[in-house]
């Protein structure tokens, strides 16, 4: 059963950069001709929109497991999961990060969360994850441990 989930969908700035393509489509196929650039530069421009889309990973946690993007973590290997915003954020990302860490950092989501595993044959310390709500993932990860699931 899922307890929370968060698409990590891109920011509406990345958006409007990519419309960039538009202006230079029609730049390129204005010249030659003008319905051609128009279906040029919308056809471009939907592909850079699917493609944000397409490419933005799920965090997600479920009573069995802690997943984010396509990696999956069982909660038994859960240790403890913290929230960072602002400058503690950056540096969990930068200065403090262990280079061994498995990383989903989106460059447009400043707070992130770590979770520590605690499978002793995985050499992974621990996840940093970007997300816009570590307070409630922390939250879900608890009310995870406090229900009924099945074995790992």
């Amino acid at each position: 059963m899922t307890i929370y989930r968060e698409r990590l969908w891109a920011s509406l700035w990345m958006f409007l950069a990519t419309a960039l393509v538009i202006p230079a489509s029609l730049l390129v196929f204005l010249p030659i001709n003008m319905t051609a650039g128009v279906i040029v530069a919308i056809v471009l421009y939907g592909g850079c929109v699917a493609l944000l889309a397409w490419g933005s990973p799920v965090v997600e946690v479920t009573t069995e497991s802690f997943m984010a993007g396509r990696a999956r973590l069982p909660l038994a290997y859960v240790g403890l999961v913290s929230g960072y915003r602002e400058e503690d954020a950056t540096m969990e990302r930068g200065q403090r990060l262990d280079a061994r860490a498995w990383l989903l950092i989106r460059g447009w989501i400043s707070p992130v969360i770590k979770v520590e595993l605690l499978d002793p044959a995985d050499p992974t310390p621990y996840w940093i994850v970007s997300t816009r709500h570590p307070e409630a993932i922390i939250a879900a990860v608890a009310t995870a441990r406090q229900s009924p699931r099945q074995s790992v």
